[in-house]
């Protein structure tokens, strides 16, 4: 059963029953499906065929989960697109995986206009507006995507037959070639320093939205609210798709707030949430975060990152469980989660999911017993096909079926995963993941910079900040002025929010940086200050 089936499906067996709650008003099951099917005309009038690639950029809307199922549907590769980069990291995605068309919402038509300059042969499309009436969601109407009149032929299109018989599993044909086909690329950063296209396939999707659904124990019922940002799979896939393929409703504002978040909770009687430690020490900030009516929660789910257990203390103090979940981008994300049940135990991210495989492994390749420290590995129908056009990378993450995480964890004799460190020593902003390579790239381009580490601090309000230490044998040609000035080409947040001089910095007897001893010579130097 493919993602247009499971649409349809609900179409057809509750087709008044609200999809999708956002700001330009509400979208029914068979209001969706009717935009679907535009939307799919859209991409045949584009000329779009299978496997052609189609980039998205623009802030939350139902258009996203419209082109989602189109282009499951139709066969067209969706690439998100993080709004939070710089035009040059836009740039190098476009440049990699080359997208016919760039689906913009109209917010950042100047940044669409600014990356099809140097890429001709791609072709822009306002996909959303900001002010889009609610009347245009009705059955009959014109799809957000700028169609043409002759689209409505949309409604005759023919779906596939709908197994009646499916009852509440999202997947049960893992033996399609259309399931196992590439539905999205979404681009991860890389220890290399550039961005890597994990290509997560539709069978990858729905495998992880059941695990979700198990998670979470999710039904029809469920109202889900989401406020993480759906060009990252966990924003997508963590809780917004697994709520349309079981037949609840999504509430989707366009971005985050605290308060408004608090709000909806109480006054839309959302069931479900799924947060980062930056959004809810946000919500906790608020002077109501204690009054406010969050009754209707039967649980918060939270990831992306080594969660505080103050952080699920506080929430339990409400009364609401919080469900850890560990993934990835590569495993679609969900691999490793806690359920309401075993939510009490604070700490852990979990056990392994319920329809994927995990296992510990130590440097030398061999699992590890119980209580060893072993380097995270996931296999299963949700992990990513491939990195795009990449195969080193390919080969490097995955051996055998089981793709490499980076991460070390600890498994408990009770079958719970403990999350200890990380390999690749990615920094975690405020949900964001930043790549220490990508910075030291970067910076040791600077003439007078003999080497360089970027190390993460920790940090109250974002978890973790970049910090970049500089080795240089006369610190006067330097200044962290023009170190911040060549910085300036990535996004904001992954930029150093200190830059240290150092006449050499720690090594190991192999000449390797050591890492630990450059966070530990950061903090005093900080600390002095």
């Amino acid at each position: 059963m493919t993602l247009y089936d499971r649409l349809t499906h609900h179409a057809r067996t509750q087709p008044d029953k609200t999809a999708i709650e956002c700001e330009d008003g509400q979208i029914t099951y068979q209001q969706l499906i009717v935009l679907v099917d535009h939307c799919i005309v859209n991409f045949e009038s584009l000329g779009l065929h299978t496997g052609d690639r189609v980039a998205m950029l623009g802030f939350n809307h139902p258009d996203w989960f419209i082109c989602l199922f189109a282009a499951a549907h139709h066969g067209v590769v969706l690439v998100p697109m993080n709004w939070r980069l710089s035009v040059d990291e836009l740039q190098y995605v476009v440049q990699n995986c080359g997208p016919s068309v760039l689906l913009h919402d109209t917010q950042f038509a100047d940044t669409a206009a600014k990356i099809q300059s140097n890429n001709s042969g791609m072709r822009l499309q306002a996909f959303c507006s900001t002010d889009f009436p609610p009347e245009a969601y009705a059955a009959d109407s014109q799809s957000t995507l700028n169609l043409k009149s002759e689209s409505h032929t949309a409604n005759a299109l023919t779906r596939p037959t709908t197994n009646p018989n499916t009852g509440g599993s999202i997947n049960n044909d893992t033996n399609s070639d259309e399931l196992r086909r590439a539905l999205l690329i979404v681009y991860t950063s890389g220890t290399t320093g550039r961005p890597k296209g994990a290509v997560l396939s539709q069978q990858a999707l729905m495998c992880s939205a059941e695990m979700s659904v198990h998670m979470h124990d999710m039904n029809k019922t469920d109202r889900v609210l989401n406020v993480l940002p759906l060009f990252h799979v966990g924003g997508l896939n963590i809780q917004p798709l697994p709520a349309l393929l079981i037949g609840a409703t999504l509430v989707l504002p366009q971005g985050f707030d605290p308060q408004a978040t608090l709000n909806s909770i109480a006054n839309d009687n959302i069931s479900l949430i799924t947060v980062v430690p930056t959004v809810i020490k946000a919500m906790m900030s608020c002077p109501d975060w204690l009054t406010s009516d969050l009754s209707s929660l039967k649980a918060m789910a939270i990831g992306s990152t080594d969660v505080p257990v103050q952080i699920i203390r506080n929430v339990h103090k409400r009364g609401i469980p919080m469900l850890q979940v560990y993934g990835a981008t590569e495993t679609s994300p969900v691999a490793i989660y806690q359920t309401r049940e075993t939510a009490k135990i604070e700490g852990s991210i979990g056990r392994a999911g319920k329809f994927c495989e995990i296992r510990l492994v130590n440097k030398d390749g061999h699992v590890v017993d119980v209580d060893q420290p072993g380097e995270i590995q996931v296999k299963g129908s949700n992990i990513l096909n491939c990195y795009w056009q990449d195969e080193q990378g390919t080969a490097a993450a995955l051996e055998d079926g089981w793709f490499k995480t980076g991460d070390v964890a600890q498994l408990d004799s009770s079958g719970f995963y403990w999350f200890t460190d990380r390999i690749k020593h990615v920094i975690i902003s405020g949900g964001e993941n930043i790549y220490p390579a990508e910075l030291e790239r970067i910076i040791s381009q600077v003439a007078g910079v003999d080497a360089v580490s970027v190390v993460g601090l920790h940090d109250e309000k974002w978890g973790e900040v970049p910090v970049g230490v500089i080795a240089t044998a006369d610190s006067s040609q330097l200044n962290e002025q023009s170190i911040q000035q060549v910085c300036s080409q990535i996004a904001k947040f992954k930029q150093p929010r200190e830059i240290i001089f150092v006449n050499e910095l720690p090594r190991n007897a192999l000449g390797k940086i050591v890492v630990q001893e450059v966070k530990l010579l950061t903090e005093r130097f900080l600390t002095d200050e």
